[in-house]
């Protein structure tokens, strides 16, 4: 009998659980022909989850934790459930049902004929603000057009990953991580189901725009060095504008004269030059601080306990 993971990061998920209790074990009760392992891993949680999770532990054996010592957040939670999944292939979805378990009996088919990476995009945003929407997807835009990696839209994380594809990227150990691109990066066979996705049925999302901002930066800096690429060209062309100023200035003074004048064409000049120079060394700056990050090779994640 094929063993089937269902990996959730839960971050303070103590209104979401219960009912997200009910209708795995309703999964799990319909679909018996396989040995099913559903793995929490408790990033961190400063509510009941923890207590929660250990609860439904001792009545069903088929629920099993990973409580990591501290919030290292998603991404790091994530590796955490790959590095412990035991499955044929492993389910990952959020704890807030927006990723409705009913749809996992359809990845186990295209799974069972043969696709690797089974990904659901969304149809839907749910109950997004219409900024936000917006945003994501310029995101996504311009993510597409400055990767050679194909990093998909309306994509997250909900998916089935076979144990080709989980074992690969537990092999990915950065610490700065973005593991949407890492799906891609990897490759296998993939398949894609479409599905709607649903609001919150309790709690609120720790996602705010600042979190998400914060993401999307690490999507840019791990798969696309575009952003140094753009400064370099910005150089290049304030340079050469610069330099075209900078005969006319010449070639004016040497015809006509130049009295002492043009202080407003001056500071803005300097104050051009000089927001540049900055947006340029910021642009550095995150990569720099990327590979300071890497360069200390801390582990990604600690555990204060395991119950499989």
């Amino acid at each position: 009998m094929k063993k089937v993971t269902i990996l959730i990061p839960c971050y303070n998920e103590e209104a979401s659980l219960p009912r997200l209790f009910e209708a795995l074990a309703q999964l799990m009760g319909n679909n018996a022909n396989y040995d099913w392992e559903v793995l929490f891993v408790n990033d961190g949680s400063r509510d009941a989850t923890l207590q929660l999770i250990q609860e439904i532990r001792q009545k069903d054996p088929r629920f099993c934790y990973v409580d990591l010592s501290r919030n290292f957040g998603k991404e790091a939670a994530m590796l955490a459930g790959f590095d412990h999944a035991r499955g044929d292939c492993m389910v990952i979805m959020d704890a807030d049902l927006q990723h409705p378990p009913s749809i996992i009996p359809e990845m186990l088919h295209y799974w069972e004929e043969g696709y690797e990476d089974v990904y659901a995009r969304r149809k839907t945003r749910g109950k997004e603000s219409w900024l936000r929407k917006r945003l994501s997807l310029t995101y996504y835009s311009l993510l597409q057009k400055s990767t050679r990696v194909e990093v998909l839209p309306n994509v997250g994380d909900f998916r089935l990953l076979d144990r080709k594809c989980i074992d690969a990227l537990r092999q990915l150990r950065e610490a700065e991580r973005y593991t949407k691109g890492m799906y891609c990066w990897i490759g296998f066979r993939k398949k894609e189901i479409l599905f709607e996705q649903g609001d919150r049925i309790a709690g609120q999302s720790s996602w705010n725009m600042h979190s998400l901002f914060n993401l999307a930066i690490d999507g840019i800096t791990s798969f696309t060095t575009a952003p140094l690429r753009i400064a370099t060209l910005l150089g290049l062309s304030v340079s050469l504008l610069a330099f075209l100023y900078m005969c006319y200035i010449l070639v004016k003074t040497i015809v006509w004269g130049d009295p002492v004048q043009g202080f407003p064409t001056l500071m803005v000049a300097i104050l051009f030059l000089g927001g540049v120079q900055l947006i340029c060394i910021g642009i550095i700056g995150e990569y720099i601080g990327r590979i300071f990050n890497e360069t200390k090779g801390r582990p990604v994640y600690f555990v204060n306990e395991v119950q499989m």
